[in-house]
């Protein structure tokens, strides 16, 4: 790697850095005071309050003002169609390939953190579990954090609406497209003070339950990056030969890696999106498709994130010793990680979301969230790096669904590029 390649790293991730560094200086601290780091502790409920007190609000602000300006948005409808089918089918695949991993080794096997959940978590029966996740029986009840879901859903609902009464200056979504600004500053304030937090939360963490706790973050790093590497390797290459057979398998090869190490380098999928436009035209997408595809690609088709979702829950499940089994455990599993890749991806901190929604729904305490925070930054790299190449790929994909199956080859035999 070049001076200026490691430059640019540190540049893009230092703020990762040097959240990771408080965690690792305050894991230091607990593993040398022990149990008298539990001083430390209200530091750290200092952090985890302010992120659970803007949480409401943010994501009502973000969602609805997001939801407007789609809506806004001239799109193809079959382009659409069958963007939106594939971004499904391939989060599926990707979830369905971590539950297997994680069921086969999980990822925080040994260790028992034994702090009382805020919940029972006794399964629910399938049925009332949806309703519960996504639904409330009173509006009131939409201004709490323990029902992330319903307001989602009531925020989507909200933005659709402000965008279908609403015109060119729509006052409304301008007012949404403001408030969200502003939160969006507040979270930048209130994360000056997450290297400190999370710093004192996990010198009392590990001073309460010892150094076993990293052991099980190396452990799921262990899954994490080389399972991201075999998807990257196999799903890739099989979504590209469904798309356009053997040659389009060479055309993602030639072309997929610029956007790959763009992405892993900046840890950013918007960032990478004009390097994606470029391999996507170097794989035979037609311009309107790859330019429709692409940029909502880009906040809403994260495979990357969809892996991390279950692994994060698993996780969860592990340290608090239960047990990750059962098809109604899985089935909520694969709905959060799809909401998570799919539609919290496209809202600004929808990973800090993503993460307060798993501790939510499934009823652990809100200590869990820097325990399950703390592996969306260490997964980061790889995670950004299929959600971006995986952009690319499914564009090849949608191709292939509205153009038929000849289309590479109709395309390489009239030289066309556009």
């Amino acid at each position: 790697m070049s001076n200026k390649s490691k430059s640019n790293f540190v540049k893009n991730y230092r703020f990762p850095l040097i959240l990771l560094a408080g965690i690792i200086i305050g894991s230091i601290i607990g593993v040398i005071m022990g149990e008298r780091a539990m001083a430390l502790k209200p530091l750290g409920d200092i952090f985890i309050n302010l992120m659970f007190t803007v949480v409401v609000p943010l994501v009502f602000v973000t969602v609805a003002s997001a939801v407007g300006n789609m809506a806004n948005m001239k799109r193809l409808g079959r382009i659409l169609g069958n963007m939106l089918l594939t971004f499904l089918v391939t989060g599926l695949i990707a979830a369905f390939l971590i539950i297997i991993v994680v069921t086969v080794f999980p990822p925080a096997q040994g260790v028992d953190i034994t702090l009382e959940a805020t919940e029972e978590l006794a399964p629910l029966k399938l049925s009332e579990q949806i309703v519960k996740a996504l639904t409330v029986p009173d509006f009131v009840g939409l201004f709490s954090r323990s029902n992330m879901l319903p307001l989602i859903v009531f925020s989507i609902m909200f933005g659709l609406c402000v965008s279908l009464v609403g015109g060119e200056n729509n006052r409304i979504a301008t007012l949404l497209n403001d408030l969200a600004d502003v939160m969006m500053k507040l979270i930048s304030i209130i994360m000056y003070y997450a290297p400190i937090g999370l710093g004192a939360y996990f010198a009392a963490l590990i001073g309460e339950f010892g150094p076993q706790l990293l052991g099980a973050y190396a452990r799921a790093m262990l899954i994490y990056y080389p399972l991201c590497f075999i998807y990257f390797l196999t799903a890739f290459p099989a979504y590209a030969y469904f798309a356009a057979g053997k040659e389009g398998v060479k055309a993602m090869f030639r072309n997929v890696l610029p956007p790959a190490v763009t992405s892993f380098a900046t840890g950013s999928s918007i960032a990478t999106l004009p390097v994606n436009l470029e391999a996507a035209r170097g794989m035979g997408v037609p311009k309107d498709i790859r330019e429709i595809v692409l940029p909502i690609g880009a906040t809403m088709h994260m495979d990357g994130t969809v892996i991390s979702s279950i692994l994060k829950i698993s996780f969860l499940f592990g340290i608090f010793g239960k047990p990750f089994t059962g098809f109604g455990t899985f089935a909520t599993a694969i709905l959060i990680s799809i909401l998570g890749g799919v539609v919290m991806s496209g809202v600004p901190g929808g990973g800090l979301i993503g993460e307060m929604i798993i501790v939510n729904l499934y009823g652990f305490p809100m200590e869990a969230f820097p325990i399950v925070a703390t592996i969306g930054f260490l997964v980061d790299p790889p995670a950004t790096m299929i959600n971006a190449t995986g952009d690319s790929v499914a564009s090849m994909v949608v191709t292939r669904l509205i153009e038929g199956k000849q289309w590479f080859i109709d395309r390489i035999v009239s030289k066309e590029v556009d």
